[in-house]
């Protein structure tokens, strides 16, 4: 994780709630202090509780994003032939005000907000958009009759009509304790709960948000909350599950896992759920791990199960997994539990029985789901901040001023007694500054575990109860362990705005600097905040009842700050006694190698001008690959490669990288100048480590030079020296420039460009496949830049990312100077197969089809066979995280087993079948993970979809940056306050929309476009730097019969890409009418486009002409592109194929005008003879649509990056 934290919840004996982060060191009390719990459930959006009054509570987090629900209800009316069209209906139509279909009477008065914890954001209005584009006045769509297909225009024959009508109410109790209103049947005895779980969050393919709360009342019934989802978090009401006994204690896990424990001791596990039944369909027994000690309490996570037993003995489940809940056998583990919780990635968490502590149990990982030992949490609360303060305040007294002093400070340095039970003695300390202690170490490592951490509950003895220590100035303390100093006449000075309550625990002689550092707390110092009501003493720890885990997400790279407690007493000491801190250090290490590099330059200067003895050339590395033999036939053959680097008289060093093989037992090789290079990329192939690398030359062919590895370490190795040679070659170090063009490759790779002036010359501009391109660390789908050196990123799993202003990262780890700038970055993504079958009339639909079909498990062409048993993930830096299940969010829709319906292979599928389906298919999913490092910090907590940030000029005066984004579930974001100095920015503005939308983009003089789900467009008026949020959207009819679905605005230019691979640009866009007139056809087969501050237009093409065979997601610019011709001329092609996304949002670079005007001088404009066979020659096509070749050969050349 990178910046974001995730949050560990607990309640303490005393029923107060904590929460702990990933991120911090202290347990902070939740609002709404005056509730008491008993238990609580958490996941990462909000957190359920039963109070000790038995009510149920939700604690739902804030966020920028707020909960809106859109209430929605129809108009009906018929045409009569005396009025028109009216409110008088037949008595077999429809109600006047009902649903969508009519069979519901919904009255506007007639809705209610569910609870006291909704309120209305507007009055009803009436909704004008009418699939994608904008109805007549008054919102009527009209049709022959009810029910039937309806249009927008009337008709002749159109004896009906319908409106519907809108209204938002919007969820208010954020960041605090909603009660959930109890609906307990008065003819029935009360029957409170007693415990609750919530969990089902990843149940497969289920709508976002929705939750699995289910609850445990007093007389043993099960109790399943109905619609608790992300836009009703408080859910509709509870559903009563049948169980084959009274259950006393119950666990939900985030997947389809839930078992609950008997009166009797056993356990028993609900199977059957899944998206279409979240309650399951029946229950199976599972037996106590030992006859004699039922079970107690139970806990699930995704695979695992984890099982506490009433004489305290923790067990492990085994064999647990979505197709055997129920698992195999039982494991006891080491150490006495009270309850254990499983969080999120299978994490657990105990109290213990001895201590009263949080534990969590360290080294648990996707190959060993037991862990190996348990760890104590021993974080302070929050209220001991202001007592740490206090005491590192007194520490600097001490050292700075007077003997007497000193010794009371000295009594600061005390361990509570609940952390070393088994020390005794006085306290033992050598210098009041202890520089000894400030080197301690960290508590993580094995030393620091020996010295003073608590490593298993069992192993521990119990806690020596603290003494009471006599006033300060009586306190001996001992200067050395043989040699005492008492100095009964010095007295303390007496400090005025504070109350100090020493207490001194038993101690050993002996204690070491180094525990005593690891285990020193300064909580005896200071005073509670006025008003809080502290129930523990002032170095006792709290003495926990429950923890919950479920919002709780820590892995492998999270470093947690839990098991060492912190106190002002190391870092203070350290700086006060050595009076040396990391600046003045980082100053004198600069200050060391000036005066080095002074040295050397004085000591050459006298022999510059002779001539070097021996020539500066070094063989750097030399290996064995595999090279792709581009002659048939075309196969892998083994080769020998050299790398020689060589540096010329002035300094500049240049690469050469030769290829030997053998060819009719002739021996050959080729050669590549590393300046040539433009690009170094890795393959996407399953079965080998390989690369590509191409030349400008190579790049119009489409034909690289591919050379693989025998593993993927190797790989990195050559990957990494080649491309730090070839930025050697062209004088390129350190992270990009503001000015830079970023890109990002299907495979998640993120490259970048430094543009040249002439990159956008109206003549001879430079052409694209002469760009070098190197890669920057990370993995994102989608990259975005402007001029001021603000980029952000959205990766496979929507998570935002800011770039730190670093370079490296990924397989730059050990060549690359990232410094702190690198940060470790993980990345989801599903990988789809299709299972296809067809109807015939004996046993109906079956996995054997015709001869001619496609592979009964296939890609979604159906040309490749892939299988569950065969599919992996997309390289060997991907791995694993879920098994393969039924994808339901496929386009079209789908049937309650997932299927989709057509006539044959291959046609346009629907979710529901009819006489005429012949075939179908569906999709089934499975997640996998990659772990990198990058240059990127995560921004949290929203998911992301989109985001735009405004192409500046480099003269731009405004302080804040405007940066719009979708979040994942269509929602339209402003961030605020993001600067070059915070990129990151502070805060997210939710700008309200009637529908979901799925692109943003933001251009000069703060235009706002969008485009929603239903492939419309909108503008966005009045947004300004005073109102970045603006005041209303104004709809943009879509191209005629199109559906948009992306739309990139430069200074003046918009331009926009349908789901068709069609380009538009926007006719007739003025300052007083900023919406446009119409939209113009530029090209067909366009994936994504990007327009620059300067009205600079690129592409990300289709099916491009190469040499040899047709590329996918090829870059592309526009040129000719000029104020006064906005569309440009033609294309030019270049690097591809692979590439998924570019951004030339952050290219401000003009060409001056005396240069421009120089160039056109000295190149003026040739005949279109001329030009043509001059573009046939670079292989540019000087048409406005990017062709296509009628018949293209099969190319196996050709790769996809």
């Amino acid at each position: 994780m990178a910046s974001s934290s995730s949050l560990l919840w607990a309640v303490d004996i005393f029923g107060r709630v904590y929460t702990l982060s990933t991120a911090g060191q202290y347990w902070e009390i939740c609002k709404n202090g005056q509730l008491e719990f008993k238990r609580v459930s958490a996941v990462k959006e909000c957190c359920w509780g039963i109070a000790c009054d038995h009510q149920v509570h939700v604690y739902v987090h804030s966020s920028d994003v707020p909960i809106r629900y859109q209430e929605e209800t129809y108009e009906n009316q018929r045409w009569n032939p005396v009025i028109g069209f009216c409110e008088k209906l037949l008595p077999s139509d429809r109600w006047q005000w009902s649903d969508v279909s009519g069979l519901k009477h919904q009255k506007l008065e007639g809705f209610a907000l569910p609870s006291p914890h909704w309120e209305w954001e507007s009055d009803w209005y009436v909704d004008e958009n009418f699939g994608g584009e904008p109805t007549e006045k008054g919102g009527w769509t009209y049709a022959i009759d009810f029910p039937a297909t309806y249009t927008k225009d009337k008709k002749w024959n159109s004896c009906v009509r319908r409106r519907r009508w809108i209204r938002y109410r919007r969820y208010k109790a954020r960041d605090t304790w909603a009660k959930i209103p109890s609906q307990e049947d008065p003819r029935q005895l009360p029957d409170p709960f007693n415990d609750l779980s919530v969990g089902g969050w990843e149940i497969t393919d289920e709508p976002v948000g929705r939750l699995s709360v289910w609850a445990v009342s007093l007389q043993g019934k099960v109790w399943y909350r109905e619609n608790v989802c992300h836009h009703n978090p408080e859910g509709s009401s509870w559903s009563l599950v049948a169980t084959p006994g009274e259950v006393v204690q119950i666990s939900c896990g985030p997947y389809d896992l839930l078992w609950a424990t008997l009166w009797e001791g056993q356990a028993i596990v609900r199977e059957g759920i899944d998206r279409n039944n979240p309650r399951g369909l029946s229950w199976s027994v599972v037996q106590t791990p030992v006859p004699e000690n039922a079970i107690s309490h139970v806990s699930v996570g995704v695979n695992v199960v984890w099982a506490v037993t009433k004489d305290n003995k923790v067990w492990f489940r085994r064999g647990v997994n979505s197709h055997n809940p129920c698992g195999t056998s039982w494991i006891e583990m080491v150490g006495e539990m009270m309850t254990v919780n499983v969080g999120l990635n299978d994490q657990v968490w105990g109290i213990s029985c001895e201590d009263r502590a949080v534990y969590f149990r360290q080294g648990v990982t996707p190959s060993e789901l037991s862990g190996k030992a348990w760890k104590a949490i021993v974080c302070g609360r929050d209220t001991d901040r202001s007592q740490t303060g206090s005491s590192t305040s007194l520490l600097s007294a001490g050292c700075f001023f007077t003997d007497n002093i000193k010794e009371q400070s000295g009594s600061v340095f005390q361990s509570d007694g609940d952390l070393l039970p088994d020390t005794e003695g006085p306290l033992a300390i050598a210098d009041a500054c202890l520089p000894s202690v400030a080197d301690g170490g960290d508590g993580n490592d094995e030393g620091g575990q020996a010295a003073g951490s608590q490593t298993d509950p069992v192993a521990e003895p119990a806690p020596t109860p603290p003494e009471e220590a006599g006033s300060a100035s009586e306190q001996k303390f001992p200067a050395d362990p043989e040699e005492l100093s008492s100095d009964r006449d010095s007295r303390p000075a007496e400090l005025q705005w504070t109350n100090i309550d020493l207490k001194e625990a038993g101690r050993s002689p002996a204690l070491s600097a180094s525990a005593l550092a690891e285990t020193s707390s300064l909580s005896s110092l200071g005073t509670l905040p006025l008003g809080v009501e502290d129930r523990y003493g002032a170095d006792e720890h709290p003495l926990w009842g429950w923890v919950s885990g479920g919002g709780c997400l820590v892995d492998s790279h999270t470093s947690l700050k839990w098991f060492t407690i912190q106190s002002g007493l190391s870092s203070s000491g350290q700086s006060l006694c050595l009076s040396i801190t990391p600046a003045q250090t980082a100053a004198w290490r600069k200050q060391i190698f000036q005066q080095l590099a002074e040295r050397t330059r004085r000591e050459l200067e006298n022999f510059r001008h002779y001539e070097q003895a021996v020539e500066q050339s070094v063989w750097v590395k030399t290996g064995t690959l595999q090279w792709w033999r581009t002659w048939k036939p075309y196969k892998w053959i083994d080769v020998r490669v050299a790398l020689e680097q060589f540096t010329g008289n002035d300094g500049t060093r240049d690469s050469i990288l030769f290829i030997y093989y053998v060819q009719m037992e002739e021996k050959k090789y080729l050669h590549v100048f590393l300046n040539e290079v433009t690009i170094l990329v890795e393959i996407l192939n399953e079965a080998k480590h390989s690369f590509a690398l191409y030349t400008p030359e190579r790049t119009k062919q489409r034909w690289p030079i591919r050379l693989a590895a025998a593993t993927e370490q190797e790989m990195h190795d050559w990957l990494a020296l080649l491309s730090m040679s070839c930025c050697e070659s062209r004088r390129i170090q350190g992270p990009p420039s503001p000015q830079a063009i970023w890109s990002v490759t299907c495979k998640g790779d993120i490259f970048v460009s430094e543009p040249t002036p002439d990159l956008e010359a109206v003549t001879r501009p430079i052409p694209c496949d002469q760009m070098f391109w190197r890669q920057i660390g990370g993995h994102l789908r989608v990259v975005e830049s402007n001029s001021r050196g603000i980029v952000w990123g959205v990766g496979y799993d929507h998570t935002a990312w800011v770039y730190t202003g670093g370079y490296g990262g990924g397989f730059f780890s050990d060549l690359a100077d990232g410094g702190d700038n690198i940060h470790a970055q993980s990345d989801v993504k599903s990988i789809y197969i299709y299972e296809n079958q067809r109807w015939n009339p004996v046993t109906g639909y079956s996995s054997r089809g015709l001869p001619t079909d496609r592979y009964m498990w296939s890609d979604a062409s159906g040309l490749q066979e892939c299988t569950k048993a065969n599919t992996k993930p997309p390289s060997p830096q991907w791995s694993w995280v879920s098994d393969w299940a039924i994808d339901f969010s496929v386009s079209g829709g789908t049937d309650r087993e997932g299927w989709q319906y057509a006539a044959d292979f291959p046609a346009s599928y629907h979710g529901h079948k009819t006489m005429k389906d012949f075939v179908r298919r569906r999709r089934w999913a499975r997640k996998c993970k990659i772990i990198t490092s990058g240059p990127w910090l995560e921004v949290p907590p929203i998911a992301l979809w989109d985001i735009s940030i405004i192409p500046e000029l480099p003269a731009a005066q405004e302080e804040c940056v405007a940066l719009w984004a979708i979040s994942d579930k269509g929602d339209v974001l402003c961030r605020l306050n993001v600067t070059p100095q915070n990129p990151a920015g502070s805060s997210w503005l939710h700008v309200g929309t009637d529908q979901p939308f799925i692109s943003v983009s933001i251009g000069g003089f703060h235009q706002v476009w969008a485009v929603a789900r239903d492939g419309s467009a909108f503008y966005r008026g009045s947004v300004s730097p005073k109102k970045p949020e603006g005041d209303c959207w104004y709809h943009i009819r879509a191209p005629p019969k199109q559906k948009l679905k992306q739309v990139s605005v430069g200074r003046t230019a918009v331009f926009a890409v349908d789901k068709n691979g069609n380009l538009w640009y926007r006719q007739g866009i003025t300052p007083n009418y900023p919406q446009g007139s119409s939209w113009e056809h530029i090209s067909n087969n366009v994936r994504k486009v990007s327009i620059g501050p300067l009205d600079q237009v690129w592409v990300i093409a289709d099916k491009v002409q190469g040499s040899h065979s047709l590329s996918c997601g090829t870059v592309c610019h526009r040129t000719g592109v000029q104020p006064m011709e906005p569309k440009g001329q033609s294309w030019d092609y270049g690097i591809g194929g692979g590439w998924e996304h570019i951004s030339i949002r952050g290219n401000a670079t003009e060409l001056s005008k005396k240069t421009s005007q120089e160039a056109a001088a000295e190149h003026p404009v040739e005949p279109p003879d001329s030009e043509a066979g001059e573009s046939e020659g670079r292989g540019d096509l000087p048409q406005s649509t990017l062709l296509v070749d009628e018949d293209p050969g099969v190319d196996r050349n050709a790769i996809q990056c």
